[in-house]
């Protein structure tokens, strides 16, 4: 990388994510099943696992973003909450790739700083995304994972007056199979789009708190 004169790295990335359809640069094609998800978007949901002492609820942020090739930016961090609906304190971070190929099919990449990383696989079709494992890859200490499956679906159309009609909720489902238990319901959240944030709906298309 070069520097400026003052030794240090020149200011501004040159080719952003973009969050928005509109935005330059334009969307590859292949992106054309998830282009409803793209944006940032916040919610709260809730989970459980026999593993646990009980049920919890969580809020949590998300975001897609693309750079005009034909892979979308992942990254969603969570946080608890009280009874009350305070935070309570930091859960879930991850982040990774959806990697979309010819007839809506994709491949997703998702790291998470417990020392898991999953590649799943799935379809994007009719505002819904169903990934499931391909490979879970984990380190030393990492607990263990042996399967996931991950539900996205676009709901609730938005109107915007400068792009027209948006999709301006996802929910989430997020089935685990970890530590000895068989593949199962651990999390489920809705999300609506953050304040500024839309783009139109995809015509054919959260991440586990730990």
């Amino acid at each position: 990388m070069s520097e400026n004169v003052a030794g240090q790295p020149p200011a501004g990335q040159p080719f952003p994510d973009v969050f928005r359809e509109s935005e330059t640069p334009v969307p590859h094609p292949l992106l054309a099943p998830v282009l409803g998800y793209l944006g940032r978007w916040q919610g709260r949901g809730q989970g459980g696992y026999p593993t646990l002492d009980g049920d919890f609820a969580y809020a949590q942020e998300v975001s897609f973003g693309h750079d005009g090739r034909p892979f979308l930016r992942y990254e969603a961090r969570a946080w608890l909450l009280d009874a009350d609906g305070a935070p309570l304190r930091p859960a879930a971070r991850e982040s990774g790739w959806w990697r979309l190929q010819d007839g809506g099919r994709v491949e997703a990449l998702i790291t998470q700083p417990t020392g898991i990383t999953e590649i799943l696989t799935g379809r994007a079709e009719d505002g819904f995304v169903d990934l499931a494992t391909h490979t879970v890859a984990l380190t030393p200490t990492a607990k263990e994972v042996t399967a996931t499956r991950r539900r996205y679906t676009l709901a609730d159309a938005d109107a915007d007056a400068d792009q027209g009609t948006h999709g301006g909720t996802f929910t989430f489902v997020h089935d685990l199979a970890a530590v000895g238990q068989p593949l199962q319901h651990h999390l489920s959240a809705t999300l609506r789009r953050a304040a500024g944030q839309s783009t139109r709906p995809a015509s054919s298309w959260n991440s586990s708190v730990q």
